[in-house]
């Protein structure tokens, strides 16, 4: 069962990483997607970056695993209340279908690895409880 959990552990921070790169390589779409309240513009895509592919490299090696995962669950709460809700009211259902869609599909995937997130924050957790008691 452990190891089950340990590809798990990975499989779910390897598209943080990725997501990560994508902000340094890919800056410009992301300035693009960015609410007119956030400030710093280019400077924030590129720090949230660095914070997406630390916090990969932190729940893959197994360190500072329950630390990650609750940052990465605040990250995308901030992305669900700055991004994705801003981008469904932005957006006209009426004549957009397509953009409006895309909002809600980024939310609800938002939503899910925040939940996935504090999942694995309080199974790291437990594990370590448990080895402690041994």
């Amino acid at each position: 069962m452990k190891k089950l959990a340990v590809l798990g552990r990975i499989l779910f921070a390897l598209p943080f990483g990725i997501m990560g790169l994508n902000h340094f390589l890919m800056t410009n779409l992301f300035v693009g997607m960015m609410s007119s309240f956030i400030p710093g513009g280019a400077f924030t895509i590129l720090v949230t970056g660095a914070l997406l592919i630390t916090a990969s490299i932190f729940i893959i090696i197994d360190k500072f695993v329950q630390m990650a995962c609750y940052w990465l669950a605040g990250m995308l709460l901030l992305f669900i209340l700055t991004i994705h809700i801003p981008g469904l009211y932005a957006t006209d259902m009426a004549t957009n279908l397509d953009g409006w869609s895309m909002h809600l599909i980024e939310l609800l995937k938002d939503a899910g690895l925040m939940g996935g997130a504090i999942i694995i924050a309080l199974h790291s957790k437990s594990l370590k409880e448990e080895d402690a008691e041994k």
